[in-house]
């Protein structure tokens, strides 16, 4: 599970494989092929190798074999793309302006956005987003070095402490944390790094902690802890509770032991993952993304391509969901059961 398994090779070889094959011109009619986006977030966090297996699962290229006979069981003609972006805060904006088709939120931003409350109240409610489906649940992981002394939230008072890029869900989720604790931004050293950026400058000393909120195992968490001694500071119960009181989109969770090397259980809050779309995309298209996600055949692709795709099952794809349906999703989801 630490750093860049054989699985995550395998996932991004075939991400080369599908690119490469993007560029076959003369299979079919270009007008037969169709180019889909998704936003992720920085390559070094969770949610841009999460995108990049969603879209090689929905992808089904000019050419390729049929998935009855072992080959994509994605949308025929369709080539999508995982895109690097600062998160989720950045992904719903550009939902919103038309710059993105589809894109990956924590569910509190997107119900933020949608009815322009919270981090949102001062915008216009972004009444365009929709989604497909809740995918898995996010970890936030407040990470220190292991020498550092700092035991405790409570001990970042005065440190130097990344809180993740600004436009992205991570700073949201550390902003809210800090509060709880009665520490504001202006009572630390704050800087808004990627998660990759930020594992390197606790390595090399220069910040005493970062923030994330990424499904678990984070990849830069994951290389760091290889390269230096590392801890995750705990949310006990009691502040966990106090948090979710007000925060009704988080959840009690954990990161296991051992998840990232010589780090032990320690308690946390969660918020979903989901993916959302921009409500004028084609209701047919989506129908055919949001089946080709749940087909059958594409479960190896994402229990072996990422540790979180064992999370993304159809049992809780429209649980936890505040903002509505895509008609696409939803005709698909009435079809199997899911909803009434």
């Amino acid at each position: 599970m630490h750093g860049r398994g054989p699985g995550f090779r395998k996932f991004v070889a075939g991400l080369a494989l599908l690119l490469a094959m993007a560029g076959w011109g003369g299979v079919r009619a270009a007008d037969e092929i169709r180019y889909f986006t998704i936003g992720t977030a920085a390559t070094s966090g969770t949610y841009f190798p999460i995108g990049a297996l969603l879209a090689s699962i929905i992808s089904n290229p000019p050419g390729s074999r049929p998935c009855d006979v072992g080959g994509s069981c994605g949308v025929p003609g369709l080539i999508a793309v995982a895109q690097s972006t600062q998160g989720s805060v950045e992904n719903v904006k550009r939902i919103g302006a038309g710059t993105l088709q589809s894109a990956l939120s924590q569910s509190d931003v997107a119900t933020w956005a949608y009815t322009g409350t919270g981090i949102f109240r001062k915008h216009a409610p972004i009444d365009n987003l929709r989604a497909i489906a809740n995918l898995y649940p996010e970890d936030v992981h407040i990470v220190v070095r292991k020498d550092s002394g700092i035991g405790s939230i409570a001990d970042l008072r005065g440190k130097r402490v990344s809180v993740g890029e600004q436009e992205s869900g991570t700073l949201v989720e550390a902003t809210e944390i800090l509060k709880a604790y009665g520490i504001g931004l202006k009572n630390i050293k704050p800087s808004y790094d990627k998660p990759g950026h930020a594992a390197d400058r606790l390595a090399a000393g220069e910040i005493d902690a970062f923030f994330q909120v990424s499904g678990s195992p984070v990849m830069a968490v994951a290389e760091l802890a290889q390269r230096v001694p590392i801890d995750l500071l705990p949310i006990p119960q009691d502040k966990a509770l106090e948090i979710i009181k007000s925060h009704p989109f988080l959840t009690i969770s954990a990161t296991l032991m051992d998840t990232y090397e010589n780090v032990g259980l320690t308690p946390t809050i969660s918020v979903g993952a989901i993916w959302v779309v921009a409500a004028d995309v084609d209701e047919e298209l989506v129908y055919q993304i949001t089946r080709s996600l749940w087909n059958e055949s594409n479960r190896t692709v994402l229990e072996q391509g990422h540790p979180k795709g064992f999370y993304i099952q159809p049992s809780t794809a429209v649980r936890g969901l505040a903002i509505p349906l895509h008609p696409g999703a939803e005709r698909y989801y009435r079809e199997i059961g899911l909803i009434n």
